[in-house]
């Protein structure tokens, strides 16, 4: 191969080879957390991710992200009075959001939190991670974590033409989010299911917006310019915006006795069943489980008719391509269980970005320790150069 199509050769690095999508490849090294999707298991840290959903709150795992270990009882308590004291918005960007809202208002309000996070990184002074100290880059992203569901929900209120509910202090993260989200104390049941969706969602390893927001990291930008380039590649379908549309699927298939035509026609066109398939996993999604668990909790024909579904598509897909594993992804039940909570269909996507900033932030603290930036290669298959410029 000819220096030509390979840029890592012609600047006296050897090129190497590796998959489309850069399935498979290690980039870098991580104390984060890790996903084993051969086993079905994932994990933060050095604890299992699903174990962590089950028994301790989202603030728990938030500050084992940030800071490498759970805290005690005191500490945790502490740790939630400081991030629920940095919830409120500068005024800057309170009277900004109007206009952000009306003018995301056909994408919605993760489109808008592209725009909001940009300004508050601006109205707040947030410095290129280059330029900043490791206290000061985690006393930023704390902060800015903190604001992410005040901006997400006085974006959807103010879109629906209501006024923006203020934080209270003392809510938890999660219920504290369902109340600025719908005005009204919530339901401590369906609070205690969003916080465990939550945790379960905070981190997944090198996801395209996570490594996102690690390669703008890398550059040493600030670290509200590192969310939104996560934001922006998690908004996709094809990664964190499929919560609603596999919903959709089952809004879709309508009844019992279409379950099978339905799936079958699908399957038969080579089309994509959202909420099913992982990039990773080749067994169950260990999240998928637990939320099909509380989604059981909560009872109710959507929850009967998802899991019957999920059983179909399984059980035709064996029939059609034997061999080939399809399983139900977080998206699936998530979607279920975010409306039995009573959700709007357009916050979906917005929750599942309340827990993956948090996320995507312990990486940004991660990679800004590194000073290599990330600058892969890439092969050109172009006609070859030089070729005579034309004339005019």
């Amino acid at each position: 191969m000819s220096d030509t199509g390979t840029p890592q050769a012609a600047r006296g690095v050897p090129a190497v080879e590796v998959p489309r999508g850069l399935a498979g490849v290690v980039v870098t090294e991580t104390a984060l957390g890790d996903v084993r999707g051969a086993e079905g298991f994932y994990h933060y840290r050095q604890y299992s991710a699903i174990e962590l959903a089950e028994s301790r709150s989202f603030e728990d795992v938030w500050h084992l992200m940030f800071h490498g270990e759970l805290p005690d009882a005191e500490r945790s308590a502490a740790f939630a009075a400081e991030v629920a004291s940095l919830r409120r918005l500068p005024d800057e960007v309170a009277r900004a959001l109007p206009a952000i809202a009306r003018a995301s208002a056909s994408a919605g309000p993760l489109a808008g939190l592209r725009s909001a996070l940009s300004l508050y990184g601006s109205a707040t002074g947030l410095r290129p991670l280059y330029d900043t100290g490791p206290e000061r880059r985690v006393e930023d992203a704390l902060a800015t974590c903190a604001v992410v569901p005040t901006l997400l929900t006085a974006l959807h209120r103010i879109g629906q033409g209501l006024e923006p509910v203020a934080p209270r202090d003392d809510l938890g993260h999660a219920a504290n989010y369902l109340y600025m989200l719908t005005g009204s104390q919530p339901d401590p049941e369906h609070a205690r299911a969003v916080e465990q969706y939550l945790v379960a969602t905070v981190d997944h390893g090198f996801n395209a917006s996570t490594f996102t927001a690690r390669v703008i990291a890398s550059t040493g930008a600030d670290l509200a310019a590192c969310l939104v380039g996560g934001v922006g590649a998690f908004s996709g379908p094809l990664h964190g915006g499929a919560p609603a549309r596999a919903l959709d699927t089952l809004d879709a298939i309508g009844t019992v006795e279409r379950i099978d035509p339905w799936i079958r026609e699908r399957i038969g066109r080579g089309e994509r069943i959202m909420g099913f398939g992982h990039a990773v996993y080749r067994t169950e999604d260990p999240r998928s489980r637990m939320l099909r668990a509380l989604g059981l909790a909560f009872g109710g024909p959507l929850i009967e008719f998802a899991v019957r579904v999920e059983e179909r598509v399984e059980a035709i897909l064996a029939e059609l391509k034997p061999g080939r594993e399809l399983h139900t992804n977080v998206e699936f039940y998530a979607g279920v269980v975010m409306e039995q909570c009573g959700l709007p269909r357009a916050m979906f996507t917005p929750t599942f970005a309340v827990a993956r900033v948090v996320g995507w932030s312990a990486n940004v603290l991660e990679q800004a320790a590194d000073p290599k930036i990330i600058r892969p290669g890439a092969r050109y298959v172009g006609q070859a150069p030089p070729q005579p410029v034309p004339a005019p």
